[in-house]
């Protein structure tokens, strides 16, 4: 029997002026951007930042459906217009905040295991790190690539070796 460990290194800021620019004024986009979300059933609302290498920064929020599956997430809104408008543009940072009726969520949101697969693919897609930026009341947490949050993760490279045994 190998044994490996995984390890994940995560970066804890107390504030989102700790943050160096342009990464401090995608969280506050995140952040306005939530405001946007339709989300009449949890009343949980989500805003994501894209930030582009050439600088342009795309936004996305939380859009509900009384037919649960049919509704999308913040990171997938932002994600897929970013990569239909800009299709050359790798993505450099994704800001993710949320609030909910009491207002910024007190802890960081991170990604469900869908928008983690796309943000993994669209890392593999530009053969470059995304960086998250996750928002909460009480602390920003920042993680250097998509890949880290799926470890055990399926790609384009399981599909090409699919064939060979």
């Amino acid at each position: 029997m190998k044994k490996r460990e995984i390890r994940l290194e995560v970066e804890e800021y107390d504030k989102v002026e700790d943050l160096d620019t342009p990464f401090n004024e995608i969280v506050f986009i995140a952040r306005k951007a939530s405001a946007s979300a339709y989300s009449p059933y949890s009343h949980f609302m989500v805003g994501a930042a894209v930030l582009l290498e050439n600088g342009e920064v795309i936004t996305g929020s939380n859009q509900e459906n009384s037919a649960y599956p049919s509704g999308m997430c913040a990171e997938r809104v932002a994600l897929f217009y970013a990569n239909a408008r800009y299709p050359d543009q790798s993505v450099v940072a994704v800001a993710i905040s949320a609030q909910n009726a009491d207002g910024l969520v007190d802890n960081p949101l991170r990604p469900c295991g869908g928008c983690a697969q796309v943000l993994l693919e669209t890392e593999e897609r530009f053969g470059k790190p995304v960086r998250l930026i996750l928002d909460g009341r009480n602390k920003i947490e920042v993680i250097h690539s998509a890949h880290d949050l799926l470890p055990f993760s399926f790609g384009k490279n399981d599909l090409l070796n699919l064939g060979s045994h």
